[in-house]
């Protein structure tokens, strides 16, 4: 099972009730919130839960853990989409979309013990532990959510607001690909608002735009064409690292092409015994219809053995691995550059 993690957009600072009863916290009969939070709380205007431990931050960490747990999973968000989400949003977001009401900042928070518009309410001590109420007032969670969700909706409207031709390029793949991991965060917040009786704006899923950017990628082939290979063995590294992408293999007039060049020479390294070559793999992805490079990609390996033609054999094995292990990545980490603001 993928690690969980929760996409938590704060807006506004945490405000953090007094303590109740007397400065230390300490009362003679346990409360009858520390068992049932909403004999303090009301039900229909808080989301509420108790949380202890040995000292206060451990039980306000316990307790804002238990509130979260209150909404289950429908509030967390998988890891795969957190890396992309966390390199979409570095930037400057004012750039790329509307300007929401007040500054945005993106956190990414493993374990998520904290949530939009949370407050640490009551707190009371008996003996060596401490119990803490953590509560979610519904209205003002209702308002920010519902703003978070309008503020994701102009970024994914933003990002997908092209023509047909600009659409289909790798810019239009890339834009596609960080609306739909958006859209999958802002899933989260419309499951949450669901909970406490908020009414969410409809948009489209994340996997629904994700398939748009499928489509688009099967729209954009890239020639690949590869001087002084050996059984077409660099050929082959990057063809799959190409296709592991989506991309389809294209001719002549392709939008993109890959020129790929490959030298592999003898090495002398006087008073060793072994053979050993030298393999330099240069690459360049090209614009086609400008001739502009737009992704350079180059290396050298050295290999040796007791014969020469073994060392070249694992040269080539080395240099295929190399390609196998960083071009895709490249690649992806290239395409990330085309987000608006960035």
């Amino acid at each position: 099972m993928p690690r969980k993690i929760f996409t938590c957009l704060i807006i506004f600072s945490l405000a953090f009730a007094s303590c109740a009863g007397s400065p230390s916290g300490r009362a003679t009969a346990t409360p009858d919130w520390v068992r049932d939070p909403y004999a303090r709380y009301n039900r229909l205007q808080y989301v509420a839960a108790v949380g202890n431990g040995n000292n206060r931050q451990e039980a306000e960490l316990n307790a804002l853990g238990r509130l979260v747990a209150e909404f289950g999973q429908d509030i967390q968000v998988d890891d795969r989409l957190s890396t992309s989400f966390q390199e979409a949003l570095r930037g400057s977001v004012a750039e790329w979309t509307e300007v929401t009401t007040a500054e945005t900042v993106i956190a990414l928070s493993a374990g998520m013990d904290t949530l939009i518009g949370a407050e640490i309410g009551e707190v009371w001590s008996g003996g060596d532990s401490y119990y803490v109420a953590a509560i979610l007032n519904k209205q003002r969670a209702i308002a920010v959510y519902t703003d978070m969700i309008n503020a994701n909706l102009s970024m994914i409207n933003n990002l997908t607001n092209m023509t047909e031709a600009e659409k289909n390029t790798l810019t239009g793949f890339a834009r596609y690909q960080y609306a739909a991991t958006i859209a999958d965060v802002t899933v989260s917040y419309w499951n949450l608002l669901s909970v406490i009786g908020g009414n969410a704006p409809n948009f489209r899923r994340g996997d629904e735009i994700r398939l748009e950017a499928v489509n688009i990628i099967r729209t954009i082939p890239v020639g690949l064409t590869v001087q002084n290979d050996r059984a077409n063995r660099i050929q082959g590294a990057f063809a799959r690292a190409l296709s592991g992408l989506g991309f389809r293999s294209g001719g002549a007039n392709s939008p993109y092409t890959l020129n790929v060049n490959v030298v592999i020479s003898p090495v002398d390294l006087s008073g060793n015994p072994n053979r050993f070559s030298r393999i330099e793999v240069n690459s360049n992805l090209i614009e086609t219809n400008s001739g502009t490079v737009i992704l350079p990609y180059n290396f050298n390996i050295r290999e040796g053995h007791t014969s020469q033609s073994e060392a070249d054999n694992r040269a080539l094995a080395a240099a295929e691995r190399r390609i196998n292990n960083e071009y895709a990545n490249l690649l992806n980490e290239y395409l990330s550059q085309f987000i608006p603001g960035r």
